[in-house]
Order: structure tokens, then sequence, then C-alpha cells
């Protein structure tokens, strides 16, 4: 359905392939909370661009975009699912003098910088009103998420050798903590100060037709931030000569040998298949929900703020879940799961199609929100299951000598697998609606659409 990773939906978006290690002993862990704060400082800052990725699509929406351009903007969440075809690079090209992970981090962070300055000066006659530039959006997005996902690449390389081998468990967790956090801040905050309604009804005294802040202003001033980050861990952190020792060199070409050594193998193939294709009865669910709720009523700051409930039961749920998949055969929890997460999306479908019972006159009641809670958080647990389910299955057939070069393949295509349906999904949208009106004229009032969304899963559940 419509945030991570993708919308709030579809939380596969951006998975890990750092290695889960048992906990570090708690004085290790303290000695080590200065580089444990830097990590988890450097995936916030890597959530704010994915944060605000997610918020453009509900102001497209508010501009008059069509769900075509919806799912062309879409593309720009494909750079982390296709990381892998440079991250060979990033491993292999550094600056000793500088640093092996510091000669792709600082450079990446000080482009994300200036390409926020940059954008702070014209997203506003992109977005225009009601003609928005959506190739040359989705260009700028495009680059902005593949900045962010090279920095992901050395980030979590460098928590690999910044922290004690006995404190190595840590990284998952900053990971997974700190780009949340920035998420958050880029999408709900953003969409919260953003909204003129939500700054009236709870920050201000006296209304005002305008939000506190614009897009251009949270841009240009996460910019500065982003530079003034970037500048004291340029000067101030230094990679330990030794921290390269313990990371197992291959060349440029040795590396791209080995990712098409995997590729051939016949398990793998149909791995890949498989991954490529197990979620394509999901994707009008995770696409297209939060972009039908707004449409049909609900407030997108309200939309935003409904995330910020589940962040304990995202945080939770993993933990809950991998007393099951610790098993040998972890995948048959995600195939449990499978049946549960195409129900939930005939349960969002109803939900959309009554939500103009609730909107049409003002503000929907509470308990309609409550409900909207309740569905996310029912979905959410369906997500988590097979994400923890599948992690743990990569897991156990990535060959230990390659472990890491295995986990990075099966993760890009499991993302990859998430997101060009959710595109497809978008795309098909305009022309599975048609629309008619009802005591009026097609440019005038009361016109209704029969959505036909519910048909569009209908069919793909068939296909599964």
């Amino acid at each position: 359905m419509g945030t991570r990773r993708r919308g709030k939906w579809d939380d596969e978006r951006h998975v890990s392939s750092e290695p889960l290690l048992p906990p570090s002993d708690p004085e290790e862990a303290q000695s080590d909370a200065g580089n444990i704060a830097l990590l988890f400082l450097l995936y916030l800052l890597q959530g704010i661009p994915l944060g605000l990725t997610a918020a453009v699509p509900m102001i497209l929406l508010n501009r008059g975009a069509s769900y075509k351009q919806q799912a062309e903007f879409s593309f720009v969440y494909w750079p982390f699912s296709l990381k892998l075809l440079w991250a060979p690079i990033v491993d292999s090209r550094f600056v000793a003098r500088f640093g092996r992970r510091k000669s792709w981090l600082i450079p990446t962070q000080y482009l994300l910088a200036l390409f926020m300055l940059f954008l702070s000066t014209c997203v506003d006659s992109l977005l225009g009103e009601g003609s928005p530039n959506v190739p040359l959006i989705t260009a700028v997005f495009f680059c902005l998420n593949f900045l962010a996902a090279t920095q992901d690449i050395a980030v979590d390389g460098w928590a690999l050798t910044m922290l004690k081998r006995s404190n190595v468990g840590h990284a998952s967790t900053c990971n997974s903590v700190g780009q949340t956090a920035g998420y958050l801040l880029g999408y709900v905050l953003f969409m919260a100060l953003e909204s003129a309604e939500f700054c009236n009804s709870y920050l201000r005294s006296q209304p005002e037709p305008h939000g506190i802040i614009t897009l251009a202003g949270f841009l240009y001033n996460w910019g500065i931030v982003f530079l003034v980050t970037t500048t004291i861990v340029a000067i101030f952190k230094t990679e330990k000569k030794g921290d390269g020792e313990v990371e197992h060199d291959m060349g440029l070409v040795e590396s791209y040998k080995l990712l098409w050594s995997i590729i051939k193998l016949p398990s793998i193939r149909t791995t890949i298949c498989i991954l490529l294709t197990c979620r394509i009865g999901f994707a009008a669910n995770d696409a297209v929900t939060g972009l039908k709720l707004v449409e049909r009523g609900v407030p997108k700051e309200t939309l935003a703020l409904i995330a910020i409930p589940l962040v304990p039961l995202q945080m939770i749920l993993p933990l809950l879940v991998s007393k099951y998949t610790a098993g040998p055969r972890p995948m048959d929890v995600y195939l449990k799961a499978i049946p549960y997460r195409l129900i939930m999306g005939l349960v969002t479908a109803f939900m959309v199609w009554i939500t103009p019972f609730f909107t049409k006159d003002g503000p929907a009641p509470f308990y309609y929100y409550a409900g909207v809670v309740l569905v996310y958080a029912l979905h959410q647990v369906t997500v988590y299951s097979m994400f923890v389910a599948v992690m743990a299955f990569f897991a156990q057939v990535s060959d230990p000598a390659v472990g890491g070069t295995y986990m990075t393949l099966l993760n890009t295509l499991s993302n990859l697998g998430s997101n060009w349906p959710s595109t497809v999904a978008l795309w098909g949208v305009d022309s599975l609606t048609w629309r008619t009106c009802q005591n009026g004229t097609f440019a005038g009032e009361s016109c209704v659409g029969n959505e036909l969304k519910k048909v569009f899963i209908l069919f793909k559940l068939q296909e599964i």
C-alpha cells in the first residue's frame, strides 16, 4: 500500500545486508557509544531523502497528477533495488589516504546537500499548480535516491569496521532505527508542518493560509544540515589504518565475476524468478491505497500521522516473528503469511470504497481513523512475517565464504521484485478506471468514479 520502503504499506524496500550477530556486552557497547551515535546519525540522514520522496506523490496528487505520472515518479525508488550494480565499485575503488569508506561517504553527502539546496530554489516551479513537470521531478529525485543508495553502501561497509567486533550486531539496529527516524522526519514531520490545516488546528492561535514550512524551505534547511554534519565527519572522524584489513579485498572485475557465477547457479535462477514475481498480488494494495485514501478525502497530513503509532509495532514485530523463523524451515512462515496478506488487500479495497461515506460531509470521525490504524497494523503483521522469514532464509542459504555478496544479491532481487509490480500497478490505475457523472455535467458536479482497482487486485490474486 501507498511509505519505506515504497509507501508505509510496503516495508521491504531497503533491506540491509549486514550480518545479524549476537548482542554485545553492555560495557563493550558503552565503549563504542560515540561510533554507534555516529552511525545512527548517518542512517538518519539517509532516511531524510527517502521520507521526502514518499511525500512527493501526495503533493503531486493535490497538483492534479495522473496515476500514469505517479507510476513515472515511482521509478525514483529503484536505486535501492539496483545498487548491487555499482556496489562493487564503491567497495573496490577508494583513496587509501582519505579512507576506504570516507572516499565515497563524504563526496556523496556533499552532493546530497548541494542537490537539496539547488532543489529548494526550483521545486515550486517544478511542481507547478495543475501541471507539475513530472519527468524532471522524477529525474531529480532519482538522482537524490541514487546518492542516498550510494551513501548506504558506504555506511553499511564502514559500520562493520567502525565498531568493535563484539559490537557489530548494533549496526543493524542503527540502520533500522536511524533510517526510520529520518523517514519520519522527512515524511511525517514535513507533511504536518506543510499543512495549513494541521498548523492552524494545533500550532497557531491565528489561522494562516499556509503551513509553517514549505517544501523549498524544508529542502534548504536539511541541505544546510547535510553540509555541516558532513564537514564535521570529514574533519574529526578518521578511519583507522587497520580498518580495511578485516575486510576481504576483491578487485572490481573479480567482484562482478563472482556475482555472475552466483547468478548462473540453477537454484539461484529459480530463486530469482520467485523473488521477481512473488509480490505481484500485493502491488496494487502496496502502491495505490494511500493515494486513493487522499483522493477520497483523507487529509494527506493525517495519513502521514497514522504512521506514528505503527512505529513501535514495526520495531516489536521482527523480534516476535523471529522466534518462528529461527528453525530450519523459515519459509513456512512466509508461505503461511501470503494468504493473509492477500486478504488484507481485499480489506483495504473495501476501506477505500467506504471512505467517501465518512469524508463527504467534513472530517471523518475518530472511529474511522481507528479502523484505518487497525487495518494498517494487521497489514504490517503480514508484511513483517514475510520480511523476517525471507531474510532468515537468505541467511541460511548464503555461502559463508562470500556471504556478503550472496546477501546483497538476494536483497537486491527482493527489493526489485517489490518495486516493478508497484510501478506497473500505478500505471494501470487510470486505464482500469472509468468515471460517470450523475445529476451534473462531466465538468460539473456530483461526479462519481467506478474504480476497478478491486477487480485489478482480484485478477492478480488469480494469477498467484
